[in-house]
């Protein structure tokens, strides 16, 4: 990703090991075996996008566990949100749900999550990476794309709002588990009425073994069959589908995962609800609880919508200013009026 042609970039000085350029991914292509990827935490991209104001096909950085640290060879505004994540300028800490102005020549570190797994380091004008079939999202498990790595410099896109900063998102927490809302799928009546009401009931754990493609989820009590199981064929598979292994355990796909398969799915996660199973940490417990179609669109919101309403809830970012090292870059007299009105 180097070139010595950038003008507008981030200079990257280390990464961790799953650092990637994310966008809301490539949908149309499931006929040619690829799933359309993107973001793990949607919500979390849009957030990004409603701190800076900007278009929702502007690409962040998705950060794994860990994030990095990195440079702006000129004044940029940033935004971080998803997992919660240690994160400094120039040594001070720095606050998440938040955007920031990044001067050329600081140093932004990224440390480890502190709940959850994605963060998103997002960019006043966007990761301009090379676009391919209409995203820049990268997608491991096809080879669309690589991880980010110390000595990359990413190119970034004309900012449409500069100085726009100090904006701050209050935001629900999805990163320790809870409840995940289930529609029922063309196999859930394969599962007998006693093992749905089961699979209900149960507490299930996040397991160490999960990436991008999906999670897998273990529990206490007897495996989870359904019938004819063996016989199954093959058919297309999307991201929020839960299929019941071999063994018997659930296995969560996420945005990155295969497009068809033969496991017998149980039901199918909300895509509203599926940063919650994303976002959850080892040893995490989640519960499912199947909700109806009228119940899912009633509740559901697209990016565009949650764009939206996330819109209305930005309030300034309240800071001491003797720890606000980009001061000048606020926006301080706002609304401001003078005796004359």
């Amino acid at each position: 990703m180097g070139t010595d042609k950038i003008t507008r970039a981030v200079i990257v000085h280390r990464a961790g090991a799953s650092v990637t350029v994310q966008d809301l991914g490539r949908p149309g292509n499931m006929v040619d075996g690829l799933s359309p990827g993107g973001a793990a935490d949607r919500c979390a991209f849009v957030e990004g996008a409603v701190l800076l104001g900007q278009d929702l096909d502007c690409a962040a950085l998705e950060m794994a566990g860990f994030g990095g640290e990195f440079e702006a060879t000129s004044d940029m505004r940033v935004a971080l949100t998803g997992a919660p994540m240690q994160v400094r300028l120039d040594g001070q800490p720095l606050e998440f749900n938040a955007s920031h102005t990044l001067a050329a020549g600081q140093r932004l570190t990224v440390g480890a999550a502190t709940r959850g797994v994605y963060g998103y380091l997002h960019v006043g004008g966007g990761f301009a990476t090379q676009p391919f079939l209409g995203s820049r999202a990268v997608h491991l498990a096809s080879g669309i794309g690589a991880p980010i790595s110390g000595g990359d410099q990413i190119s970034v896109g004309e900012d449409a709002k500069p100085g726009n900063v100090g904006q701050k998102l209050s935001v629900n927490d999805r990163f320790s588990g809870g409840v995940v809302q289930v529609l029922p799928s063309i196999q859930t009546n394969l599962f007998s009425v006693a093992t749905r009401e089961r699979f209900e009931a149960t507490v299930f754990f996040r397991t160490p073994r999960g990436n991008r493609q999906g999670v897998e989820l273990k529990f206490d009590g007897d495996p989870f069959t359904s019938e004819g199981q063996l016989k199954i064929l093959s058919e297309s598979m999307i991201a929020g589908d839960i299929q019941m292994t071999g063994n018997g355990d659930p296995f969560v796909l996420l945005p990155e995962c295969q497009t068809t398969g033969g496991y017998p799915r149980i039901g199918t996660i909300l895509p509203d609800d599926l940063p919650i199973v994303a976002q959850a940490g080892v040893g995490v417990s989640l519960m499912f609880k199947f909700i109806t179609h009228k119940q899912a669109l009633a509740h559901h919101r697209s990016p565009k919508v949650l764009y939206a309403n996330l819109g209305a809830k930005l309030h300034p970012l309240l800071r001491d200013p003797h720890d606000i090292q980009d001061l000048l870059g606020y926006q301080l007299i706002s609304g401001a009026i003078t005796g004359w009105d």
